[in-house]
């Protein structure tokens, strides 16, 4: 497949937004349970509007992929059927109820909307949090289902992509999180880097798994049953059209083998090995440590989105051959 670059950014930043809120999220309500010493202070609403600024730069890089971007209020009309349309909706739902989050936590307003029948009072912050946590994690479900679904395009059709987008996008965010508490909450640092570590790690060994799997499928479509001729010695001498078509500009790339090799080390090493030791040897004084390692991550998942659309094969390419 050739890569979107807008879907790139789109799926990138979307995903490191919705691990920053998660992250922050779980730190309050971890405080809450005990095992954090201290609640987020002041990180909480810097993280909310940051996932906000992230969440709202994926969906610019999103029209970028649309041919008539006026008509985008459309792709919400199929939500019974369609992934696609679910994520449409899905985002800026996450979106607003981010930023309602992020509101209350800037205006530390403790609005009762219910009590318990211990006399325990359930604030609008914490609903809308919660509400907000379950959106993010429905998105990340529907923008990875929107690939996993596509049965003929067997890389992609498994559940290791599902865990891959949550994995990769929560580990970019927690990353963040990391970078953001030596600012604002420096007794959550050790916090954010460990799970950030885990995620990263966890990441890598998905991410490496579905690789193999790739690697070892075989294609059950041939030259003999793309054109319906069953003849043992078919050799094709052209695509069959003096020019290019929509269909090898869409789905057929024209990176050499040395390219794609060298993306996917890359992206192994950028995306997983470097952050890991970056967050390994850095501490709550080391922001310019973590910065690099959240950019250096995140240059990576570039790359791996873009290894990830490469690394799809379309079946209607065995008709139409590689370009050379």
């Amino acid at each position: 497949m050739k890569p979107a670059f807008s879907v790139i950014f789109l799926t990138t930043l979307i995903g490191a937004g919705q691990g920053l809120f998660l992250a922050y999220y779980s730190a309050e309500w971890f405080s809450v349970l005990s095992v954090l010493p201290e609640r987020p202070v002041n990180g909480a609403a810097a993280a909310g509007l940051l996932s906000m600024g992230l969440l709202f730069a994926g969906l610019i890089a999103s029209f970028f992929h649309l041919g008539h971007p006026e008509r985008a209020w459309r792709a919400a009309a199929m939500w019974r059927t369609s992934w696609l349309s679910r994520e449409v909706i899905a985002l800026p739902l996450a979106m607003i109820l981010i930023l309602v989050y992020t509101v209350l936590k800037l205006t530390d307003n403790e609005i009762v909307v219910y009590e318990l029948a211990n006399g325990t009072p359930v604030l609008l912050e914490v609903f809308i949090g919660y509400t907000a946590m379950f959106t993010v994690v429905v998105l990340y479900l529907c923008t990875a289902m929107i690939y996993t679904t596509l049965k003929f395009l067997r890389q992609w059709h498994s559940p290791l992509t599902v865990l891959n987008f949550f994995l990769l996008g929560s580990a970019s965010g927690f990353t963040l999180a990391a970078v953001l508490s030596i600012q604002y909450d420096p007794h959550l640092f050790n916090y954010f880097s460990a799970v950030a570590v885990v995620l990263t790690l966890a990441g890598l060994v998905s991410r490496y798994l579905s690789l193999l799997r790739n690697k070892n499928l075989r294609s059950p479509s041939t030259l003999q049953s793309a054109i319906g001729i069953h003849h043992p010695t078919i050799r094709q001498m052209a695509q069959g059209a003096m020019g290019g078509s929509f269909n090898t500009r869409a789905f057929i790339h024209t990176y050499g083998p040395a390219v794609v090799k060298l993306m996917r080390r890359f992206f192994l090493l950028a995306a997983f090995i470097v952050p890991v030791v970056l967050l390994l040897i850095s501490n709550e004084n080391s922001l310019l440590l973590c910065a690099i390692a959240f950019l250096v991550q995140y240059l990576g998942l570039l790359a791996e989105r873009w290894y990830f659309f490469i690394e799809a094969e379309h079946p209607q390419n065995v008709y139409y051959q590689m370009i050379s």
